[in-house]
């Protein structure tokens, strides 16, 4: 071990460590409905323990172990710009931050006295020091947030923010360019617009798109493959490129006048689309006339729904906070081309004691740190060090002008931001205090004790065992934590037969036990042995699965046969909905024990909802034996009798399966928890399953590329007859060399 007076700056190393064992959870202190997460975090103390004086008793002798690390690592730190990390005593970050003169900013650290409390509590539980020296204040600026999002320090305003914004992408490279909503790294080819605040916002816009320009949605294979208009055509809304029905010039016109649109220009879009109608209703061309008259009717309804507009504003995003109950909710709108595209609320998790400036700082330069930039931001509070954080910003593209209006329109929306932040943070503060009764009347449904911060909910989807997909969603005090879904592909499904099954059992025999003895559980099996991890343990009631065949249901949340009370019926076709089970939750349980042995960073669940009935919650605690963990509650909750709402059956140890009055609310939130789940399992199964039809057995052959691949579809329509053709006629495609036609001949044709 180095001495903490000889090298501060540097990481100690840790001794060699077991595998990692879990620690019995300690009782949760009540919930204070006053208190926000951030500020739980900030309190919380390690305890003290036994034989040795209580942790506030040494609190001084704590302070002044965190004082001389930092007046150690005073001797290596310069006097330059850079940023800090403080680490506890696992090498996990305190806090991050940024200074001017890196020196004088630990100093003021080494002074308890005139520190907060907050900032005290943190100084004591600081073991190691980090510093990054920049070239410039306002790249440590950048840095500091940087390092926040991805290491989430307990002392920093946190945005909790893990979605990147939608955009619209007109692609290129093609003679009729496809309109889509994209969301991800803009590094294909083609122009943007954006960003949406939401998918919806994108959806709207899309479909007004194309109704008023006709530009094609379809992908790229489905366009080379059409012999006919699809039923956009029909509709209006597409103008059937894919069979010749528009020319390359005329699209083109059109693809101008949807740039121009996006761009901010409609007015002079709508007043050449008048002119255009005017002189096809000269013509005495009704039906043109008539449809150019539909697009213009379009493109008015879009402007129609923008609610909040200021002129002036072309590109620019209006961010505004108000605080209220400790807690804070900005608001975000975005204009584009002079057009409202929506706006998002955040609720960033900050200490109690920090003002609505200091909030706004740290949200403004994290919310930027991966997002494109507008040239205008406008804000409803100054920010601190305001100059520098537009100087960062600014920084690797155009200039980024940060302003605060006093008067005028600007001021007037301002305001109207700070009311729809108002607004949103009381629901937040209302839902917030029903959420925790409704997680309290949970915890005394199910008999738990102390109160429930996570519930994590499993379920998986696919059809016959193809393309299967596990979910996780989690709901905490403030509601569902989108930020924490997980979604699984299964990487494989065990074949084998993981339950007892009794001798000459035939294929579709149904489970029996349920409602009998003891059933469902806490995850505490005794005498679980590996290999063996799904085996009835005694004293449970006999589960009879049949020898051979897949067993499973045929697809989540589809009829799958069941007996009365609602038990699972094995089906011998299918995919192995057990297998799936198994995996989803071995992967989760061991990262945990492997990231969180100690149960301190919030990766643990209070509480685990299963989707199905006896078989899967057997399944869950026989993976939770196999890992050690013992005191995870699990229960499972199977829908009853023709798989009816409000007659759901749950499954917990040590009583029989029991029943929920159908009026009573912590059923319909345990009802809502289930089919959110439901959704999003289905919502990851139904992506990965389109991403498999979309894939083309072209994609399989080295050097056959984007282009090369439209060309051989656009000569022969689809991948099969790619696959009949022979060398000569490969050959002839433009782009097709001959060696490169012999690859693709070569790759439908070996064997092997």
């Amino acid at each position: 071990m180095n001495d903490a007076s000889e090298n501060s700056l540097t990481i100690e190393p840790l001794a060699p460590a077991g595998p990692p064992r879990p620690r019995r959870r300690r009782p949760a202190a009540p919930l204070d409905p006053r208190r926000s997460p951030g500020d739980l975090a900030a309190d919380r103390q390690p305890e003290s323990p036994p034989g040795e004086p209580p942790a506030g008793a040494g609190h001084a002798a704590s302070i002044a172990g965190g004082v001389a690390v930092l007046r150690a690592a005073l001797r290596n730190v310069p006097a330059g710009p850079g940023v800090y990390r403080m680490l506890d005593r696992k090498g996990d970050a305190l806090y991050v931050g940024k200074a001017r003169n890196l020196k004088s900013r630990i100093q003021n650290y080494t002074h308890p006295a005139g520190l907060s409390n907050r900032l005290r509590r943190m100084v004591s539980e600081t073991t190691l020091l980090e510093i990054v020296v920049t070239a410039t204040e306002a790249e440590a600026l950048l840095l500091e947030c940087n390092l926040i999002k991805r290491l989430m320090p307990r002392y920093n305003v946190l945005l909790r923010d893990d979605k990147s914004f939608p955009f619209i992408h007109l692609t290129a490279g093609h003679d009729f360019p496809q309109l889509t909503k994209y969301r991800g790294a803009r590094d294909k080819s083609g122009a943007y617009f954006g960003p949406f605040a939401s998918a919806g916002a994108v959806n709207r816009t899309l479909i007004t798109l194309q109704k008023a320009f006709l530009l094609r949605s379809c992908s790229d294979n489905v366009f080379a493959n059409r012999t006919r208009p699809c039923l956009l055509f029909q509709i209006k809304r597409c103008s059937a490129p894919c069979v010749g029905r528009i020319g390359n010039d005329a699209y083109a016109a059109l693809l101008d006048q949807a740039k121009g649109f996006l761009a901010g220009r409609s007015h002079d879009v709508q007043q050449r689309l008048a002119s255009e109608m005017e002189r096809a209703s000269e013509a005495l061309d009704f039906e043109a006339a008539a449809l150019i008259r539909d697009r213009i009717r379009a493109l008015s309804l879009v402007q129609g729904h923008q609610d909040i507009h200021v002129g002036g504003i072309v590109d620019a995003d209006v961010i505004a906070a108000y605080q209220a109950g400790g807690q804070t909710c900005v608001q975000v709108f975005f204009f584009r081309g002079g057009q409202n595209w929506g706006n998002r609320a955040y609720f960033p998790r900050h200490d109690r004691q920090l003002g609505v400036e200091e909030v706004m700082t740290a949200f403004v330069g994290q919310f930027y740190d991966n997002k494109p930039k507008p040239p205008l931001v406008l804000l409803s509070h100054r920010l601190v060090e305001q100059e520098l954080v537009e100087e960062a910003l600014s920084l690797g593209g155009g200039r980024v002008q940060l302003g605060v209006p006093q008067r005028g329109d600007k001021k007037r929306l301002i305001d109207r931001v700070i009311l729809t932040a108002r607004e949103a943070l009381g629901r937040r503060l209302a839902e917030s205090a029903s959420q925790r009764q409704l997680l309290d009347g949970v915890a005394k449904a199910f008999s738990l004790d102390g109160p429930l911060t996570r519930i994590e909910v499993y379920d998986n989807s696919h059809i016959q065992g193809s393309n299967p997909v596990g979910a996780m969603i989690v709901a905490g005090p403030d509601g569902l934590m989108k930020n924490a879904y997980r979604k699984f592909n299964i990487r494989s499904l065990d074949r084998e037969t993981t339950l007892a099954a009794p001798q000459g059992g035939d294929g579709g025999k149904p489970l029996r036990g349920h409602g009998e003895g003891e059933v469902g559980g806490r995850a505490s099996v005794k005498g679980a042995q590996a290999g063996h991890s799904g085996a009835p343990q005694s004293g449970e009631p006999g589960i009879h699965i049949p020898k051979t065949g897949v067993h499973g249901f045929l697809a989540l949340g589809s009829a799958a046969p069941r007996n009365k009370g609602g038990a699972e019926r094995v089906s011998d076709a299918g995919g192995d909905d057990y297998a799936m089970m198994r995996e989803v939750f071995r992967r989760r349980f061991y990262r945990a024990l492997k990231e969180d042995p100690e149960r301190e960073r919030g990766m643990w669940p209070d509480l685990v909802l299963i989707d199905g009935g006896q078989g899967q919650l057997t399944q869950a605690r026989a993976i939770f034996a196999e890992l050690g963990i013992e005191d995870v509650p699990v229960v499972a909750i199977a829908k009853g009798p023709d798989r009816n709402a409000g007659r759901e059956r749950f499954f917990l140890p040590g009583r029989p399966a029991f029943s929920l009055e159908p009026r009573d609310p912590v059923l319909y939130f345990l009802q809502r928890l289930r089919d959110e789940a439901h959704r999003f399992a289905i919502g990851a199964h139904r992506t990965r399953r389109e991403r498999a039809i979309r894939g083309s057995p072209l994609d399989e052959i080295p050097g056959i590329g984007a282009r090369r691949k439209q060309a051989l579809l656009h000569h022969f329509g689809s991948a099969r007859s790619v696959a009949r053709a022979g060398i000569a006629e490969i050959e002839r495609v433009a782009g097709i060399s001959k060696a490169v036609a012999k690859k693709v001949y070569d790759h439908f044709h070996t064997d092997g």
